[in-house]
């Protein structure tokens, strides 16, 4: 067993599992009238509700017991002072100092980084508003109508996510688009719908070497030559967020507009730097330093309220109870908010990315579960789809239901049937339905003696599924950046109990690094035999299909 599985706290844990196990939800809210007030929070305008799980105040202190024995307060003052927590790759993970407000001192290496913080994002207010307010035009005079993002990963999805999930405060001149995947489709249908003479080509790529990201930027390069007649044009066309200014003077971008971010900035925690440009240009430089102040206020919660009320470190417990307690090895995300479809694509590599590992910092294999998988769907899409799953699967699958109290686009009862059906779903969970409850039911239909018992098991539901839910005022920058920041300092509160590094991301390079050596082979003529026999196979298969 690890120092984790044997550890006093761990145990204790387990031991407390196997009486919870024989309790029922619907019969703690019966015992506890206050229950939702003992298990509830709220922090400005966001409500957590996380009274319909599977604990009491006895699994709350257990839990938050396992948290302090991990030092989590430590920890938690360790990345906010800037020290090399990334231990595999000796750097700091500094993505809250990018959201922390002029005036605060944040030392790596014995040097404040916060004047370059504010350097940066000054450049990106002076350029944003120059595009915005049509001083900064294109190479035939005309005024930007299109901005398309040009990166892979925390490059994409976190401004894809953010642009789509604040549309109502997007710029009315200027549309976003996302360029990721290097399949050429993508590419090819973004450009279907664009003037050259009115696009803007932002490419997101730190060391400007990235594969993908520059295979795309190529084309989308040619693609304006071709079209303007001009190298030149590239200059006004395109921007870069790179810290490697000789390789984007080279593809030919004027150096006031590129973009500097720092190593100390993973990528999938980086939309709060200039990886936002693209949010910024959408949403107004105002609205980007609201997302960055949403952020913040939750840094803060984070850094300074006891466990016991502190929402990121209460979730990710949630979470290490049913991974490792109950064996729960999914945990979907339902965003009852259309602005939200993109919500848990962008948490699915936050969280897999960063704690989708099984060896710990001592470099030993955990003998634990880490991870969940993360998944889900807008509701009410979602509810015709994989919902019967949730109800009546033979897996514990934990969810979190968020919603908004007020829509930015009221229409008739839609809003009203949205949330009746968010509160019903996590009623329905927790509740179940017994068989003498569907045998009641069936007897006022009508329906009785072999037809009832013919159907009455169908009709059960187990219930005791647990969910969290999240309401908040209206999905506006602020709440989104309150909810993004959740969810990293979630994931961080796992990482640390599971004594992994959230921050490095080594199982990303493999495949890229065999993709690297396919590569000449899939251009060349010549069949292989130099890899085992399917990859062999598929290979050659190509390669006498496209002759």
């Amino acid at each position: 067993m690890s120092n984790l599985t044997h550890s006093t706290a761990w145990q204790a844990l387990s031991a407390h599992q196997t009486v919870i196990s024989k309790q029922a939800l619907r019969g703690m809210f019966r015992a506890d009238p206050a229950r939702f007030d003992k298990f509830s929070l709220q922090l400005e305008g966001l409500l957590l509700d996380y009274s319909k799980n599977l604990i009491t105040e006895e699994t709350l202190a257990l839990l938050l017991n396992l948290a302090r024995q991990s030092k989590l307060d430590d920890w938690i003052a360790r990345m906010f002072n800037g020290e090399k927590i990334n231990t595999s790759e000796q750097r700091a993970a500094l993505h809250t100092a990018l959201r922390a407000p002029r005036g605060t001192e944040v030392n790596v290496d014995g040097k404040d980084v916060m004047p370059d913080v504010h350097r940066v994002l000054d450049h990106m207010r002076r350029f944003s508003d120059a595009v915005r307010n049509g001083s900064l035009r294109g190479h035939t005079g005309k005024p930007f109508r299109d901005v398309v993002n040009i990166g892979i990963g925390g490059s994409a999805l976190g401004p894809l996510m953010a642009c789509e999930a604040l549309k109502p405060y997007g710029s009315a001149q200027l549309n976003a688009h996302f360029v990721s995947n290097v399949d050429a489709t993508d590419l090819a249908e973004t450009l279907k719908r664009l003037d050259p003479e009115t696009t803007l080509f932002i490419v997101s790529s730190k060391t400007f070497t990235t594969q993908e990201t520059l295979t795309n930027a190529d084309s989308a390069r040619a693609w304006l030559v071709k079209h303007l007649g001009a190298e030149e044009a590239v200059a006004r066309h395109f921007a870069a967020i790179s810290t490697n200014l000789t390789a984007t003077s080279k593809f030919g971008i004027n150096p006031d507009n590129v973009f500097e971010f720092w190593d100390w900035v993973g990528g999938r925690y980086s939309l709060w730097s200039a990886i936002g440009l693209p949010i910024a240009l959408y949403i107004g430089m105002d609205n980007f330093e609201q997302l960055l102040a949403g952020a913040h206020a939750m840094d803060e919660h984070f850094r300074e309220t006891p466990f016991e009320r502190n929402m990121p470190v209460i979730m990710g417990m949630l979470g290490i109870w049913y991974a490792n307690f109950f064996d729960a090895d999914s945990y979907a995300v339902l965003p009852y908010d259309q602005y939200l479809q993109h919500f848990p694509a962008y948490l699915q590599q936050l969280e897999m990315e960063s704690n989708g590992k099984r060896v710990d910092r001592d470099g030993h294999e955990t003998d634990y579960a880490t991870q969940m998988v993360i998944w889900g769907e807008p509701g009410t899409n979602g509810q015709h789809s994989f919902y019967q799953l949730l109800h009546q699967g033979t897996r514990m699958i934990p969810a979190d239901f968020l919603a908004p109290l007020a829509s930015h686009n009221p229409m008739g009862e839609h809003h009203a049937m949205l949330l009746a059906n968010c509160f019903a779903q996590t009623e329905a969970l927790m509740l179940g339905k017994t068989a003498e409850e569907v045998r009641a039911e069936l007897m006022a239909q009508g329906i009785g003696d072999e037809a009832l018992e013919s159907l009455l098991p169908y009709k059960v539901f187990p219930g005791n599924r647990p969910s969290n839910t999240l309401l908040f005022d209206q999905l506006d920058p602020r709440t989104l950046g309150m909810l993004i920041a959740l969810y990293e300092h979630k994931v961080f509160v796992q990482g640390v109990v599971w004594n992994i590094n959230s921050f490095d991301q080594w199982g990303v390079e493999f495949g890229k690094q065999l993709a690297g050596k396919l590569l000449p082979e899939l251009q060349g003529k010549q069949h292989t035999s130099s890899h085992d026999a399917s990859t062999n196979g598929l290979i050659n298969h190509y390669l006498a299909r496209k002759s």
